[in-house]
């Protein structure tokens, strides 16, 4: 079996690394920005503890609205 990697020298692996970086080099601070913010994400998730048995807690009721006094209502203007 031929292995590509056994092919190539250091030189080769070089000048194919700086293609990558030229082609691909103003993608990479992103790149990196996400992976990072889906390691943190995956950390924090295995810090919760799993209650996959129970149900989860029903929503609490919305609060119920102040009353508020009503203006009473405008009369038009009488004709002469």
């Amino acid at each position: 079996m031929f292995c590509l990697a056994a092919a190539l020298g250091f030189a080769e692996l070089v000048v194919i690394m700086v293609i990558v970086l030229l082609l691909f080099g103003h993608k990479l601070p992103t790149l990196g920005r996400s992976l990072g913010r889906s390691v943190n994400e995956f950390k924090a998730g295995m810090k919760e503890p799993v209650d996959e048995g129970k149900p989860a807690a029903p929503a609490a009721a919305p609060a119920p609205v102040a009353a508020t006094t009503a203006t009473p209502p405008v009369e038009p203007p009488k004709a002469q």
